[in-house]
């Protein structure tokens, strides 16, 4: 109760970043088993449940070309079951267990939890280690959850209104990184693929070398290591996992393009290269995105969407990828009447006077404000706890940035904010699409 009071009182005050900062340390440990499974382990007696988080570093970015869709088509796979899981047991083992259970994937890495009642810590460590050492990849389950992918794909992107945004512009942004390609894969590529394409995917990047395992919670640390120990300790360790190594090419002046979709309004989107998670301009760049597009105080929201009227919605976020570079994508969705010549020109009015003016001071501590809040949330329950100790180690081999990276973000001035905006957000380093109505297409 002491830490949500002195959070809350921190809070209200607005107080300086650094000592709020320090009433959030999270003291834990880590080791690597011989296997090279990574694990750590952050124990708290004061609240009832455990996270387990189980974090493989691999993504979409890690595929076959010709087989793209694998990492994510994994994530569904991996409920299948295992050699002493029964098929659909899985589920409900944790249900009954009182679990809330989930997996997600990305570009550059796979993750599955659960939060449990402390008492059914051991479940969960079985089952992961379950995933790891056998998990059941055969035609029977390859077949269902191509069925559920195909599904999740024609709900999510194909039959969504501006579904296909991230996908077409990625494609833009890349000519030779993995990163071209969407998460959710081609489904072509799924149809074509065999049983062994994925077994030996399963067997190169599902191996303990590759994973971080991450819990935090009510747990003894003893008798926690002993059981990963007994789960994992006998797993063998994999080959040399690889990694794409592709040097992306300049983007050689700005890519315009149109896309035309079942949609009623048109949309503007600009796609800027930035820099990945592990350059020193990306905390800058981040704080540039939230200062566009953050709430409804925000430059893009007050002026272009609420002021200007020129917007229905519009956005910006930070990629925040693995490899250099990354993306920020930057959009709007155009208001009943309004060109997307229009909407364009509004959208660059509000770059051009970041990057002649900068920013106020007012301004500069609410994004601090806004940093440090999404921070204490990130890390304010066991689950986002584990996540982010995993996260931290898979990408920079430091966990204890859970602790530090806040202040990489307290080192970024207002003359960052505005430097970065001039240096990235120029027509050389970006892809314009327009995102127009099918009607225009077929009026042409």
């Amino acid at each position: 109760m002491r830490r949500i009071v002195a959070l809350w009182l921190c809070l209200l005050a607005g107080s300086a970043w650094l000592p709020c900062a320090g009433q959030m340390k999270i003291d834990f440990q880590e080791y690597d088993l011989p296997n090279g499974l990574h694990v750590i382990l952050y124990p708290r007696n004061d609240v009832p449940v455990v996270a387990v988080g189980m974090m493989y570093h691999v993504g979409s970015k890690n595929e076959d070309p010709e087989r793209t869709g694998f990492a994510h088509f994994f994530e569904h796979l991996m409920f299948e079951g295992s050699k002493y899981i029964e098929r659909g047991e899985l589920d409900k083992l944790l249900t009954e267990a009182g679990a809330t259970y989930n997996a997600n994937t990305w570009y550059d890495r796979t993750y599955y939890y659960e939060v449990l009642p402390a008492n059914q810590l051991n479940l969960a460590l079985w089952i992961e280690a379950e995933r790891l050492r056998h998990a059941k990849v055969d035609m029977k389950g390859i077949e269902t959850q191509r069925e559920v992918v195909k599904e999740e794909r024609r709900l999510r992107v194909d039959n969504q209104p501006y579904g296909r945004l991230v996908e077409e512009t990625m494609k833009r942004v890349y000519k030779k990184h993995p990163y071209r390609w969407p998460v959710i894969g081609y489904m072509e590529h799924l149809e074509a693929a065999s049983e062994e394409d994925f077994k030996n995917f399963y067997k190169t990047f599902y191996v303990p070398n590759n994973a971080t395992l991450a819990i935090a919670g009510n747990f003894d640390v003893e008798a926690t290591k002993k059981t990963i120990e007994i789960y994992f300790g006998d797993i063998p360790k994999g080959k040399k996992v690889p990694r794409p190594n592709v040097e992306e090419p300049p983007l050689g002046g700005e890519v315009r393009d149109v896309v035309y979709d079942n949609v009623q309004l048109p949309a503007v989107v600009h796609a800027f290269r930035t820099p990945s998670i592990k350059e020193p301009d990306y905390y800058a760049v981040n704080m540039l995105m939230q200062l566009l597009s953050q709430g409804e105080s925000s430059r893009l929201s007050r002026y272009v969407k609420n002021e200007k009227r020129k917007a229905l919605a519009v956005g910006a976020f930070p990629f925040g990828l693995e490899d250099s570079p990354s993306v920020s994508i930057i959009y709007g969705i155009a208001n009943a009447g309004v060109s997307p010549e229009e909407l364009e020109a509004a959208l660059e009015e509000e770059y051009e006077k970041i990057k002649r003016e900068g920013i106020s001071f007012q301004e500069f501590q609410k994004l601090r404000n806004q940093l440090e809040t999404e921070y204490y949330t990130r890390n304010s329950t066991m689950e986002g706890i584990a996540e982010s100790l995993a996260n931290y180690h898979t990408f920079f081999g430091d966990a204890n940035l859970i602790n530090t990276e806040i202040q990489q973000y307290l080192k970024v001035t207002p003359n960052d904010i505005k430097r970065v905006a001039n240096k990235y957000l120029v027509k050389e380093n970006r892809v314009t699409l327009y995102w127009l109505p099918k009607s225009e297409e077929q009026s042409k």
